[in-house]
């Protein structure tokens, strides 16, 4: 398969994974919109929602109910904003959740390797 989520899982290509357990993995967004754009991504492939069963769905949504709230106390921010694109907005064609912390209230960005560090610290 030549799907670049499913070699991120299959660690054939590298990425900053945050968390990983048997049915997910968080990793930082390779190309960030905001600080801390983080992306939770099921380890089998599934092409967008209407794929994906709901028991790996509610998982997900828990781990983006627990991770969400970190992101926003680690890195001080106040918002939250959780997005999947579908049809033709989706790039990937591999379900992916993005968190984005504070997207409507855009504010100075910081490196990668700052975030990083702020939230494996």
């Amino acid at each position: 398969m030549n799907c670049l989520f499913c070699k991120i899982v299959n660690k054939e290509l590298d990425a900053t994974i945050l968390y990983e357990d048997e049915v997910v993995i968080v990793i930082m967004d390779a190309y960030p919109d905001v600080d801390g754009h983080t992306l939770i991504i099921p380890k089998v492939h599934y092409e967008d929602y209407q794929e994906i069963p709901d028991d790996v769905l509610l998982h997900i949504n828990k781990i983006a109910k627990k991770y969400g709230t970190e992101l926003m106390q680690k890195l001080n921010k106040e918002s939250l904003t959780m997005l999947v694109n579908y049809g033709i907005d989706q790039k990937i064609k591999h379900y992916h959740l993005h968190l984005l912390p504070n997207f409507i209230n855009k504010d100075e960005k910081h490196s990668k390797e700052e975030i990083i560090k702020i939230l494996k610290g």
